[in-house]
C-alpha cells in the first residue's frame, strides 16, 4: 500500500466485507458513494444518482443537513462520550429520551437506547421475557413473528426472521415460532397451540419493509392487536422502517389505531447521521423494574445513549416537525402508488404494492423470475445506469426515497426504472 498526500492508497480490492453481498462479484466492482445532498448521492466517477431507497430506509430528511451536523459538532466537542450505564447519563440521552416518550403511542413510555435496529430487537425480546419473569411468569419464553418479516440479522433478529434466506444457521434463540403474515385466527391458534401461559410477545412490522413492501389488509393489525390483548401476549411494533415519518407519522403503527406493548425504533430517528435505536416500553411494563426494588434489566450496549447521536435525533425530530415531513410523507405515497402503477403495465413487472405511507414495491412477473433468478439483482444495475439507485427484494424492487423528495423528482425514478426495465427485456 503506498502514501499519496499522507493518505494510504486503497488497493484495487478492498479488503471490505459489505454485508449482504456476493463478494466473489463485488469485490472488484463496487459504486463508491463519496457525498450527498437532499435526494441526490454521487460516486467516485462524478455520477449522480437519486437515492430511491433513502440509503437503507433511514434519509428520512435527506442528506447533508447542516444542522444536525452542527448538533453532532457542538455535542462532540462538549462531552464527546461517556456511559449510560447503571445511574450515569447525558443531557441529550435525557431529552431524547422524553422527545421520543411524548410522541409515542402508549402510556407512561420509558425508553431504552441501543445502537440500531437489530439491537433493539433483541432488548425488545429479552425485555418482554424479563418482564413476564419479573411477574412471576417466568414459563412466558415463546415469541411469535410472521412469514416475510425482517426483524435484523443479531441472535433473535435471525430467529425470528420470516424472509427465508435470513435463516441460514437461524434459529439462534429457542421457542420462536412462525405464522402466516396476514391470517389473525392463525396468530390466535399459534398462542391456544403453545399455551398463552407460554408465549411472551408478538413482533409485527406495521407495513413489512424488507419482506417486499407488504401492506396489511383492512383490519389485519387491529385484529391481530386484539389476539394478543385476549391472552396476555405482549404486542410489539417493530417500527424500525416504519417510524419517524415513513407511515406519515411517528411510529407507523399509530396509523391503524393499536397501543402496543412496546415499540422497536431506530433509523429514522437519527435520518442515518448517527447509529442510534432503541425500544420505548409501555408503562405497564417498564413497571416492574422502574417502581420494585432488585429487578433489573442485565442487558445494554456500550453505546446505549450516545450523546453525539442523541444531539442527532434531537435535530433530526426539530427537521421532521418544522419542514413538515410527516404530513409530506402522506401527501406523497398516493404519487409513489400512482407512479408504480403505471409501470404495470411492462412485461416484467407483475403488479405494484403501496400506497400506505412512502414506500412501495414492483413484483417482478413470475415468468421471467422463474427463467431468471437474478432478474431482480439485474433491474436494480439496470435503473442505477439511468441515475435512481433501487433495491432488490427478493421477487420485487423496493422505493422508499427521502421525504424531502418531490413529485417531479418521482416522474424521474418512472422513468428511469421504465427504461432499466426495457434495458433488460431487450435481452431477456
Amino acid at each position: 500500500m503506498t502514501m499519496t498526500d499522507g493518505f494510504a492508497q486503497r488497493p484495487v480490492e478492498s479488503a471490505l466485507w459489505a454485508p449482504f453481498a456476493p463478494m466473489h462479484s463485488v469485490r472488484q466492482s463496487r459504486t463508491t458513494i463519496v457525498r450527498a445532498d437532499d435526494v441526490w448521492v454521487w460516486d467516485t466517477d462524478g455520477q449522480r444518482y437519486f437515492d430511491g431507497t433513502a440509503s437503507l430506509w433511514y434519509s428520512n430528511v435527506g442528506h447533508g443537513r447542516t444542522e444536525i451536523v452542527d448538533a453532532v459538532t457542538r455535542q462532540l466537542r462538549t462531552l464527546d462520550a461517556y456511559q449510560c450505564f447503571g445511574d450515569f447519563a447525558n443531557e441529550p440521552a435525557l431529552r431524547l429520551a422524553d422527545e421520543i416518550a411524548q410522541r409515542a403511542p402508549m402510556d407512561g413510555g420509558k425508553v431504552f437506547f441501543t445502537s440500531g435496529g437489530g439491537d433493539s430487537i433483541d432488548t425488545a425480546a429479552k425485555m418482554a421475557r424479563a418482564y413476564f419473569a419479573a411477574i412471576g411468569q417466568p414459563e412466558r419464553t415463546v415469541l411469535l413473528h410472521r412469514e416475510h418479516s425482517y426483524h435484523g440479522t443479531h441472535g433473535f433478529g435471525t430467529a425470528l426472521a420470516g424472509i427465508p434466506g435470513n435463516r441460514v444457521g437461524a434459529p439462534f434463540a429457542p421457542n420462536v415460532t412462525q405464522v402466516p403474515h396476514f391470517d389473525p385466527a392463525a396468530l390466535d391458534r399459534a398462542i391456544v397451540e403453545h399455551g398463552p401461559e407460554r408465549v411472551a410477545a408478538f413482533f409485527c412490522e406495521p407495513v413489512i419493509g424488507a419482506g417486499g413492501v407488504l401492506v396489511p389488509p383492512t383490519g389485519y393489525i387491529e385484529a391481530a392487536a386484539a389476539v394478543c390483548r385476549r391472552h396476555g401476549v405482549l404486542f410489539v411494533a417493530d417500527a424500525v422502517i416504519c417510524g419517524f415519518g415513513r407511515l406519515g407519522n411517528w411510529f407507523g403503527i399509530e396509523r391503524f389505531g393499536v397501543r402496543p406493548d412496546l415499540v422497536v425504533f431506530a433509523k429514522g430517528v437519527t435520518s442515518g447521521y448517527q447509529p442510534l435505536g432503541g425500544v420505548v416500553a409501555a408503562g405497564h411494563v417498564a413497571e416492574p423494574f422502574w417502581d420494585e426494588p432488585g429487578n433489573i434489566l442485565r442487558h445494554g450496549q456500550t453505546y446505549a445513549g450516545h450523546p453525539a447521536a442523541c444531539a442527532a435525533g434531537i435535530a433530526n425530530i426539530e427537521i421532521l416537525e418544522r419542514d413538515g415531513l410527516l404530513q409530506r410523507s402522506l401527501k406523497l405515497e398516493g404519487p409513489l402508488a400512482e407512479r408504480l402503477d403505471s409501470l404495470t403495465d411492462h412485461p416484467l413487472v407483475d403488479h405494484a404494492r403501496g400506497g400506505t405511507g412512502f414506500m412501495g414495491a414492483l413484483e417482478l412477473d413470475p415468468g421471467y423470475l422463474a427463467a431468471t433468478p437474478g432478474l431482480p439483482g439485474q433491474l436494480m444495475q439496470a435503473v442505477r445506469r439511468h441515475g435512481v439507485l433501487i433495491r432488490p427484494m427478493g421477487s420485487a424492487l423496493g422505493f422508499s426515497p427521502p421525504l424531502t423528495a418531490t413529485e417531479e423528482h418521482l416522474d424521474f425514478v418512472t422513468d428511469a426504472v421504465r427504461a432499466g426495465l426495457d434495458d433488460i427485456h431487450r435481452t431477456t
